[in-house]
C-alpha cells in the first residue's frame, strides 16, 4: 500500500484526488492540506511515500516547496499551468497532471509510483546472491562484490578479501540477478557494481587495482552512471 498525501490551495482539487483515491486498491490518502506548512508537520511526524502535490499555490510554489524537502519521497504533480512540465521532470516528479485530469490519466500516473516502490522494496530485500559452484551453494553478498569477468561459458566473481569463485553462467544470467540499481555492465566481460568505481577515465573504469575496459557497445549506458 502506498501512503499519500495531497496539497492543493483549491479545495475542489483535493476532493477529486480523494475520490480517485477511494477508488484505487493500492493508493492510502492520509490526509489533505491547503497549506504547505501544516503539511510538512504532517510529514515529520506521519512520514508518506507519495505527495499529490499542485505547483501553482500562494507564497511558497509546489516546485519550491518539494526542493526544500529534506525526507525522500515521490511527488506527482497536478497543476493547471503546463508551462511548468519541463521544470517538474527536471527534479525526477514521477509525473504532471494537468488539470482537469481523468481517473484514466490518475491511474497512468499512480502505476508509476506503484513501480517505482516495487523497485525499491526489490532492492532493499535482495541483499545477496545464491550461485551454485565447487559442488556447493555459495552466498555472495552483493558489497562483496568488486568485479563481475565474463569467460566463455563461465563468469568469474572476484570479491573482497574472499576467494575467487568459478561459475557455470554466462554474463546475461548472472546480470538478470543482480540489481539495476547496483550493478551495471560495461564490457562483454565486464560487470562491475557502480557504488565501488574509483575512476572513470579514457575508456576504463577503475575499482581498487582492477582497471577494467569500457565497450562501445555500453559506453551510452556507462555515460547515464558517471
Amino acid at each position: 500500500m502506498i501512503k499519500a498525501i495531497a496539497i492543493d490551495d483549491e479545495p475542489l482539487a483535493l476532493k477529486i484526488i480523494e475520490h480517485f483515491c477511494k477508488q484505487t486498491d493500492f493508493i492510502e490518502l492520509d490526509k489533505t492540506f491547503t497549506k504547505t506548512d501544516e503539511a510538512v508537520k504532517h510529514i515529520k511526524k506521519f512520514p508518506v511515500d507519495l505527495l499529490f502535490l499542485d505547483i501553482q499555490m500562494p507564497g511558497k510554489n509546489g516546485i519550491d516547496f518539494y526542493r526544500q524537502l529534506d525526507t525522500d519521497v515521490m511527488v506527482i504533480f497536478t497543476t493547471a499551468f503546463s508551462e511548468y512540465a519541463v521544470e517538474g521532470f527536471n527534479i525526477n516528479a514521477l509525473d504532471y497532471l494537468l488539470k482537469p485530469f481523468s481517473y484514466e490519466r490518475f491511474i497512468q500516473a499512480v502505476e508509476k509510483a506503484k513501480k517505482e516502490m516495487l523497485s525499491k522494496k526489490n532492492t532493499l530485500d535482495h541483499t545477496h546472491l545464491l550461485i551454485r559452484a565447487d559442488y556447493k551453494l555459495n552466498r555472495i553478498e552483493f558489497d562483496d562484490i568488486m568485479l563481475i569477468e565474463g569467460l566463455d561459458d563461465y563468469i568469474r566473481i572476484h570479491l573482497k578479501n574472499k576467494t575467487t569463485i568459478t561459475a557455470r553462467l554466462s554474463m546475461k544470467n548472472i546480470l538478470e540477478k543482480l540489481p539495476a540499481a547496483l550493478f551495471i555492465r560495461v564490457h562483454r566481460s565486464y560487470i562491475v557494481p557502480v557504488k565501488k568505481v574509483k575512476s572513470f577515465y579514457n575508456k576504463t573504469i577503475q575499482i581498487e587495482d582492477f582497471v577494467i575496459p569500457i565497450g562501445d557497445t555500453y559506453k551510452e549506458e556507462v555515460n547515464k552512471y558517471f
